[in-house]
């Protein structure tokens, strides 16, 4: 007890203090837990498999509540529209993907079939917990190459349940694939129509109960009930714990608690997903990868390459190319997905044991270098081509007596239209990237980025501009945008939308020339509607 207890006292301690350093220096967080990890098991010299399975076992849950929160952004409906992309690119790249890789360890590395096999789908696979957490931190999740990444990531969670049965089938002797596949099919058949009926129902009386009693624990413990409860009953069958997961969020997606329940979960979310990275470092055994560093390195590369290129190629099909790029880039890496399947066909004799680990730690090693791409995909991606999704990179427009709308909100969409419908020439600039893309989306010429920042002062021609129309909320911002553009223009137009008069007299300072009062405006306008209706 002593021993265990000091084990997660240094393995904090530690954790927090790399984290604080990398943090300081622009490096991912993950890379805080994996080399947590793998300090803490050559302190500790882990090496019972009790514990370590122990330590993957709650490690597991980590990407269960991560698939559970993607869930919740994927209704049925939304599905529906990603079907193409979902089993369509999904399903090429990792064919395709396999094939390739299969090809390469067969006939050129010399390895004998089931290894290839095996080796081939696992390095097929992405890691969702790296690549779904940063595109939903950055909101590129709503970004096209955002969804085409997150469709395949989500075909190759599903693809993880036929990979693992194949395993099974090829260890054991006398069954038929038959018959494995139609007990699957059943077992399938069974739990998408009892989570679909009955866990539907339990679901909703579940949120709906625990929400009337207005009590943030028991709501919080309900939904970590579904959680756990859906995973369970999918393991119980033969799948993952995250595809029970999966099928839950998709359900509750459909209810009007979704969004509590994201925020909710959030931070148990992160600490387990935390505890997965920490168990990846643990794999890693210092003086075995010192012996094969090289052999390592070129193997990875190798995998990266091929991966890229396939994803490149294949959401290339219906996209520009930049998508392409970034989505190659998000992609080609190996999951940690790939970890159940060496486990699995090394316990079952399908792989040697030196095999076995010289392939996890390939995957380690990829998903140690994945935080440095993932975090600078648009950096990367933009010595090949620049477009309106990277953050305050704006090419120079080309225009005169423009309008600038700052923000792209209610109130922003509201003037948007009116300007189209007047036929005059405006953009539209936000930090808020959905926001942008739905702004692309109707056809308007919008920018991801900071008003505040010259850069896109310039880029955006406000010198030239006949007015600049703040919509913005949060009065800070506002401050800081008017400021900046001030500074740079003094004899701007600003037309900032305003609350109250208290922020009318935090901007009194500022040589502002027009303040809307919401409020006001509104009021004005109910009693002239009223006036009208009298006379």
């Amino acid at each position: 007890m002593e021993n265990t207890l000091l084990i997660i006292f240094v393995s904090l301690a530690l954790a927090t203090i790399l984290n604080l350093i990398l943090k300081r220096l622009s490096i991912s967080h993950i890379i805080g837990y994996i080399l947590t990890g793998t300090i803490v098991a050559t302190i500790f010299n882990f090496n019972e498999k009790s514990t370590l399975h122990t330590l993957e076992l709650i490690a597991e849950f980590g990407i269960v509540f991560l698939m559970f929160t993607i869930g919740l952004e994927m209704p049925l409906e939304r599905i529906k529209k990603l079907k193409k992309l979902l089993f369509g690119n999904g399903l090429l790249q990792v064919c395709i993907s396999a094939i390739i890789i299969f090809v390469t360890t067969h006939f050129i590395f010399k390895l004998d079939f089931t290894s290839s096999l095996i080796i081939s789908l696992a390095f097929s696979l992405s890691s969702t917990a790296i690549v779904l957490s940063y595109l939903k931190q950055s909101k590129d999740i709503y970004t096209p190459y955002g969804e085409k990444s997150t469709a395949i990531l989500v075909f190759q969670d599903l693809a993880v349940i036929p990979i693992l049965l194949l395993i099974t089938f090829l260890s054991s002797e006398g069954s038929s694939i038959e018959i494995i596949l139609f007990k699957t099919f059943i077992s399938a058949l069974v739990i998408i129509a009892l989570m679909f009926t009955i866990g539907k129902k339990v679901m909703g009386y579940l949120l709906q109960f625990s929400s009337n009693t207005r009590l943030e624990e028991l709501f919080l413990a309900s939904v970590l009930s579904i959680v756990l409860g859906a995973s369970l009953l999918a393991h119980e069958f033969g799948f993952t714990y995250s595809l029970g997961a999966f099928i839950a969020g998709m359900i509750i997606a459909e209810t009007k608690y979704h969004i509590k329940v994201e925020s909710d979960i959030s931070s148990y979310k992160d600490l387990l997903l935390g505890t997965f990275f920490f168990s990846v470092g643990t794999k890693i055994d210092i003086s075995y990868f010192i012996e094969n560093i090289f052999y390592l390195f070129a193997v990875l590369v190798l995998v990266m390459l091929i991966k890229a290129v396939v994803v490149y190629f294949i959401v290339k099909q219906d996209s520009n190319k930049s998508d392409s790029i970034k989505a190659a880039l998000a992609l080609c890496q190996i999951g940690e997905f790939s970890f159940a399947v060496f486990a699995l066909a090394s316990a079952d004799g399908l792989l040697e044991e030196n095999l076995s680990n010289f392939l996890i730690l390939v995957t380690v090693l990829s998903m140690i270098l994945t935080p440095f791409i993932i975090n600078n995909i648009y950096k990367l991606s933009s010595y090949i081509i620049v477009e309106f999704y990277e953050s305050d990179k704006i090419t120079p427009i080309n225009k005169k007596n423009h309008i600038v709308i700052c923000g792209y909100g209610t109130l922003g969409r509201i003037i948007a239209k009116e300007l189209e419908k007047q036929k005059k020439e405006f953009v539209i600039i936000s930090d808020n990237l959905k926001h942008v893309v739905l702004a692309r989306k109707n056809g308007y010429m919008a920018y991801f980025g900071h008003l505040e920042k010259l850069p896109v002062i310039e880029s955006l021609k406000v010198e030239d501009a006949s007015s600049i129309i703040i919509t913005l909320s949060n009065i800070s911002k506002k401050s800081l945008i008017c400021e900046a553009i001030l500074k740079y223009d003094e004899n701007a137009n600003l037309i900032v939308k305003i609350d109250s008069k208290s922020e009318k007299q935090y901007l009194s300072d500022l040589n502002i020339k027009n303040f809307i009062h919401a409020q006001q405006e509104t009021a004005n306008l109910i009693i002239q509607k009223s006036l009208e209706a009298i006379s």
